[in-house]
């Protein structure tokens, strides 16, 4: 699959870490729910919507089509009047409504609302890639303050999954199941009722698939899409004070055998190291493989823990497309092994290029 935005420039610029992006404890957490056709995310959406969970949500329906290109269709704030429809008032005390132009518009009038919110979902139809909406609300100015980014879920069809992923298995173009899948934080497993029946192992099998092109999503089983909210909403997976939590994650990906897969898909890789990095040179390696495709590889997600020279502090990497940040998290405790650990996800990644870069590039 071809990307428009990758004609053009990047436009994602490094993020500066400071404490009050960090801290920000007032703003309302967004989550954006993606998913195959068929998979069952509007299922999942009707679930939330009539659900007697006792929280504020609301759900955003979006109706961006890949024709519109999403920076152009949000910088058109436009001379027509007012863009987002009616917000509709629903028994459960959520609200909903669909946007049909400008996302951050609805955001802005969304927030300012008198009503406090405990969260906000955002259902991306008819969008292939996440990564555009995940880079604004990361990214936005106007949006930093009010809202921030919760995880990206994707709803996978259990039943369907693998011919999804077997039609363009080698292929240089892939269907909007990997990119959902890469992107992910949090994947439901949907339908598995129709697969258990069927042979055991099948869902072992289908999560293996699944962790090949993405180990750092938490896969959950569903029928239905029923599944416990609190498994879905505040996940705070771009929050740098988790940084337990991506550790663990981290450490889980480690285990991974890249060596067995023998095509140049969409796949996860891992790399490690003890020595000390200068945190300049990393940006500018970082920069070389994410915004010049230096070694023609195409990263998606990039999660890490960094040991920086001349500081007590471990720092944590995040990266969707171009977009970055490394930040310090907390300090590295005496009787920690201070050590390097990165993930890549994406198409055509080169395990020993990413090593051997890091090393020479990025390293003290």
């Amino acid at each position: 699959m071809e990307h428009e935005e990758d004609e053009e420039p990047p436009l994602a610029v490094q993020i500066q870490g400071n404490d009050e992006f960090v801290s920000q404890k007032s703003s309302v957490g967004v989550t954006l729910i993606t998913g195959y056709l068929g998979a069952g995310k509007s299922t999942l959406v009707n679930h939330i919507l009539n659900s007697q969970h006792g929280k504020r949500i609301a759900v955003i329906l979006n109706e961006f089509g890949e024709e519109i290109g999403v920076e152009r269709a949000m910088i058109n704030e436009g001379d027509k009047g007012a863009l987002v429809e009616e917000w509709v008032e629903l028994a459960n005390g959520c609200i909903c409504c669909t946007v049909k132009h400008s996302l951050v518009q609805a955001l802005e009038q969304l927030v300012q609302r008198k009503d406090r919110l405990d969260h906000i979902l955002l259902e991306t139809t008819g969008l292939a890639n996440p990564a555009p909406l995940a880079s604004v609300l990361w990214l936005d100015e106007q949006l930093e303050s009010e809202v921030k980014l919760d995880s990206i879920v994707t709803v996978v069809d259990a039943k369907n999954l693998r011919f999804q992923l077997d039609e363009h298995r080698g292929s240089s173009s892939f269907p909007e199941a990997y990119f959902q899948i890469a992107f992910a934080d949090i994947i439901i497993l949907n339908k598995v009722d129709l697969v258990s029946a069927e042979s055991s192992g099948a869902l072992e099998k289908l999560e293996e698939e699944i962790h090949n092109i993405n180990s750092l999503a938490e896969i959950i089983h569903s029928v239905q899409c029923q599944v416990d909210l609190s498994k879905i909403l505040n996940r705070q997976a771009y929050d740098t004070a988790r940084v337990t939590h991506l550790e663990t994650l981290l450490e889980e990906s480690r285990s991974l055998s890249t060596k067995k897969l023998h095509d140049s898909g969409v796949r996860t890789i891992c790399i490690s190291g003890a020595e000390m990095i200068d945190i300049d040179k990393t940006r500018i390696w970082l920069e070389e493989i994410l915004w010049e495709k230096k070694y023609d590889m195409d990263v998606y997600r990039c999660k890490g823990v960094l040991s920086v020279q001349n500081s007590d502090e471990l720092h944590t990497l995040q990266a969707v497309r171009e977009l970055y940040e490394i930040v310090p998290s907390r300090k590295w405790k005496k009787e920690e092994k201070r050590i390097n650990k990165i993930v890549f996800i994406g198409h055509n990644l080169k395990e020993d290029i990413l090593i051997n870069s890091f090393r020479d590039r990025a390293t003290v």
